[in-house]
């Protein structure tokens, strides 16, 4: 017994020092990374050491001044008085961590990439495929230990965690985990002598290949859950969104249906991001509403589990899930298990996690009047709602920082088509292409192009449609358009100008209400590009903006983690409820944080006011011809 533990504490001290190797000389002795190490080793000492003392500063000392260079290390520790958030930040490809001080600097950053530093999981891009055509899952046991390697990374990096005063975060949306009950035990009784992965294994989960948002082998349960609500447009009511394969109410239907021994021995079921806020709580967190209602499964106005869709979902439902809670909730304090291992402060509050979408509009901090538009492979928009509209396609969510709604809109055909006509017209060149861009008055003297090269979801159509200032819907073959503009110059500012049109359509229809104090946040690749957002500006007749961030969810849910604390400590106190979100963060953020871009021409309304007119004429020309 006693060679095991030698040998499993051997283990673990060679696990640690592989991870902290490259940081050693960043750590000062005075510092929260030098204490929580000298912890750590001290922990691996007394089971290794086998002789039943405890291991003495001197046993540390011996092993932490090989290093001379660890005395001179030249990052400073955070002061303790100093109150820091933290956000762990889980995507599809890598586990983050953040640690922002009170006036919301960066302190401390790490990464932990699931298919190089977790090659033993055989993930590809942070997923794993199955047999099945359009199949894709994760091992949760990857995410736990995942967990360990950032927060170690994140000491290294000079983060001391007894500074932290509230976590929150974000996940991949959709994805389902199934805790069976000897898990939620395990999750109440964390040691914090033993990494997380070797606590939380396989046996904490009923289902131990977790269904994430790439999952499309539910089709079948989308049909059936929506013919037994009423209808699409019923499901559409309630929970903002038709059943879409990824979602995770039809998932779940799909366990249930395929292996039901399993669904009935789940004691209760998280979405990814409600897992992550569970370990750093040692209890089954609540969902929040916000990611809550992208599972086909909330009742989006009365912000409560819909008894319609549970029950045309699976059986016993509700108990699983537990009851949602607003976004903006302090669900518990840290578990011991972070400060006994890390340090962490014993007062440390956990605020609710969220989604990534959600989490990336809060990173944003944009008002009513503001919409997010992200460029990137797809194109997708972020709007605040007051009132949630009933559009087939398109999600209503419940929003993540206040009590409407967030409206999010995607576009499949966003930068890979600039792409394609990037190499075709503009000799593959990105100034190229924004030298033709430029070179072509607004409007194109009638020229407008839809290119849905892949099957778009908004419009629901496939296939390109050239058309010149000639071309209508009253004469046949004028409304078939052309086959191809006279010049490279004319292709390009179609192409942009149709997608921006086509934006701009869908967020009307949404309920977005354009006026003169309309802002516009422009994220992803193509923002780098200021000729694509002088498109932009002038479709949309309103200023563009960029932001310095690069990564909105991540700051997103530390900003979040900030507010609701500061909310909570003023309402304890009995002071002013404090401000909005928005006007709270923006007043805490740089005075250059977003930084204006573009300003749209004085004549931008009369001519896109048109030529939207006549985008609107070419999509019903597509659609009553679709193969």
């Amino acid at each position: 017994m006693q060679e095991q533990q030698f040998t499993d504490a051997a283990e673990q001290f060679s696990e640690l020092s592989r991870r902290l190797d490259d940081g050693w000389e960043l750590i000062r002795p005075e510092s929260g990374a030098f204490a929580y190490l000298r912890k750590r080793l001290k922990q691996t000492l007394n089971t290794a050491i086998g002789t039943g003392r405890s291991a003495s500063d001197d046993d540390e000392a011996e092993l932490l001044v090989e290093d001379p260079s660890l005395a001179d290390g030249a990052v400073n520790s955070v002061s303790k008085q100093e109150v820091v958030y933290q956000f762990e930040y889980h995507v599809v490809y890598s586990l983050k961590a953040v640690l922002l001080n009170a006036k919301l600097e960066n302190v401390a950053h790490a990464e932990v990439k699931f298919d190089s530093d977790l090659p033993e999981f055989r993930t590809s891009g942070g997923v794993n495929a199955g047999t099945a055509k359009n199949e894709f899952y994760v091992q949760p046991v990857m995410w736990v230990k995942a967990l360990d390697m950032v927060l170690d990374r994140l000491v290294v990096q000079g983060g001391d965690l007894s500074t932290v005063m509230a976590v929150s975060g974000s996940a991949q949306q959709h994805g389902s985990l199934y805790w069976s009950r000897s898990g939620v035990q395990t999750l109440r009784n964390l040691d914090a002598d033993k990494f997380l992965h070797t606590q939380i294994d396989d046996s904490a989960f009923t289902v131990h290949r977790t269904p994430i948002w790439m999952d499309s082998t539910t089709g079948k349960q989308c049909e059936e859950m929506e013919e037994a609500v009423g209808g699409r447009e019923k499901m559409v009511h309630i929970t903002g969104s038709k059943c879409y394969e990824r979602f995770t109410g039809p998932q779940i239907r799909k366990v249930f249906q395929q292996r039901p021994d399993c669904y009935r021995n789940t004691e209760r079921i998280s979405l990814v991001s409600s897992f992550l806020a569970s370990i750093f709580l040692g209890e089954v967190a609540p969902i929040d509403l916000a990611d809550g209602s992208g599972m086909n499964l909330l009742d989006i106005r009365k912000r409560t589990w819909s008894d319609a869709c549970l029950t045309a979902c699976a059986p016993n439902l509700s108990a699983k899930l537990g009851d949602p809670v607003p976004t903006s909730s302090i669900i518990g304090t840290i578990g011991q298990f972070f400060v006994q291992r890390y340090n962490f402060n014993t007062a440390c509050k956990v605020v609710a996690f969220t989604g990534d979408n959600l989490s990336a509009l809060a990173g944003m901090v944009i008002g009513e009047d503001w919409l997010a538009l992200s460029l990137g492979t797809s194109d997708t928009i972020m709007m605040r709602l007051s009132e949630p509209p009933n559009l087939l396609e398109g999600h209503v969510l419940v929003h993540p920082t206040d009590e409407g709604y967030m409206g999010l809109l995607c576009f499949r055909n966003g930068s890979l088509v600039r792409d394609i006509f990037k190499r075709a017209e503009a000799n593959d060149n990105w100034e190229n292409f924004s030298e033709l861009l430029d070179s072509t008055p607004r409007g194109n003297f009638g020229n407008i192009a839809l290119h849905f090269i892949s099957q778009e979801i908004l419009p629901a159509v496939k296939g390109s449609l050239r058309w010149n200032k000639s071309c209508n819907l009253n004469e046949t073959e004028l409304a078939k358009g052309v086959l191809k503009f006279s010049s490279p110059q004319a292709e390009i500012r179609a192409l942009v100008e149709g997608q921006m049109l086509t934006r701009k359509a869908f967020a009307t229809e949404m309920g977005f209400s354009f006026g003169e104090n309309t802002r516009i946040l422009a994220t992803g690749g193509a923002s780098a590009n200021k000729s694509i957002l002088q498109v932009v500006s002038d479709v949309f007749n309103a200023p563009v903006y960029t932001q310095q961030t690069t990564e909105a969810a991540l700051v997103g849910a530390a900003y979040r983690a900030k507010y609701v604390l500061e909310a909570d400590r003023a309402k304890e106190g009995g002071k002013v409820a404090l401000e909005s979100y928005f006007e709270y963060i923006r007043g805490l953020l740089p005075e250059h944080s977003v930084t204006r871009v573009c300003d749209p021409a004085q004549d931008s309304s009369d001519i896109y006011d048109q030529m939207l007119e006549r985008y609107h004429q070419m999509v019903q020309f597509m659609m009553l011809h679709q193969d």
